[in-house]
C-alpha cells in the first residue's frame, strides 16, 4: 500500500468517526466489508455464545452466512450443542474481533430458526465435499476415531455420487434478532471508542449511547 494511502486509512481508522452513525447495520456492513479486504482468515467469524440447561454459557467460533434487517444468520446441525442449547433457550449472544482493524462488534438477541427454503438455498450454494460431510457428521456426538468419520463420509459420498446433494434434515440454519449491537475501537492508552445501538424489541427503533471504555 502507498504510504499516501496508508496513511489515509489509518487515519480513517483512528477517527472515530464511527460514532456519528445514527444506526447500526449499515455500519457493521461497513465494518465486515473492511474486514473482507484485510483479515487474512474468515472475516465473517464470530463467536457464539448459547447457555445450557444449567445456565452454563457455552461459547464456539461459527460463521456468519448473511444478515439484513430480520437479523444475523450462521448454519448447523440442530442435534448439535449449540443446536440443543438454542432449542431450550433461544437467545444468544456473538462477537466479532477484527485484529487487522482493531475493532470488535458485540450483540446479543432472541433467536429464530430460518426457513426450510432459506436453509436450501444456503445449502446448495455450499461445495460439494462440505454437503457430503454435512451427512456423514453426527455433530458434538462422540467419535471413536478420525477413521470411523472417514468412512462415513466414504459412504455418503458413494450414496450421493450422482445428482444434487439434498440438505440433510437436521442441518439448518438460526437467525438472531438483535436487541444490542456494541461496537468498539481501540484507542491509544486504552481510551477506546464505544457506542451501543439498543431496542426494546425487534420492532422498536434503535437508541444510541456512547460508553465510557
Amino acid at each position: 500500500m502507498p504510504d499516501s494511502a496508508n496513511m489515509e486509512h489509518q487515519a480513517r481508522l483512528t477517527s472515530g468517526d464511527f460514532t456519528a452513525a445514527d444506526e447500526p447495520l449499515a455500519l457493521f456492513a461497513e465494518w465486515l466489508k473492511e474486514a473482507g479486504a484485510s483479515e487474512p482468515n474468515d472475516p465473517n467469524a464470530m463467536a457464539l455464545a448459547t447457555v445450557d440447561a444449567d445456565g452454563l454459557p457455552d461459547v464456539r467460533m461459527v460463521l456468519l452466512k448473511g444478515f439484513d434487517a430480520a437479523g444475523f444468520v450462521f448454519y448447523t446441525h440442530l442435534a448439535s450443542q449449540k443446536g440443543r442449547e438454542l432449542a431450550a433457550t433461544p437467545k444468544a449472544a456473538a462477537v466479532f474481533h477484527w485484529k487487522s482493524l482493531r475493532r470488535q462488534v458485540r450483540l446479543r438477541g432472541t433467536v429464530t430458526q430460518v426457513s426450510d427454503a432459506e436453509a436450501d438455498v444456503y445449502f446448495a450454494t455450499r461445495p460439494r465435499q462440505a454437503q457430503i460431510g454435512a451427512w456423514a457428521s453426527r455433530q458434538s456426538q462422540p467419535l471413536e476415531s478420525r477413521f470411523a468419520f472417514e468412512q462415513a463420509i466414504a459412504r455418503e459420498a458413494a450414496r450421493h455420487l450422482i445428482g444434487e446433494v439434498p440438505r440433510p434434515p437436521g442441518w439448518s440454519g438460526y437467525r438472531i434478532a438483535p436487541l444490542a449491537i456494541e461496537f468498539w475501537h481501540d484507542r491509544p492508552f486504552r481510551l477506546h471508542d464505544r457506542v451501543v445501538f439498543q431496542r426494546e424489541n425487534t420492532g422498536a427503533a434503535w437508541a444510541k449511547t456512547r460508553l465510557y471504555p
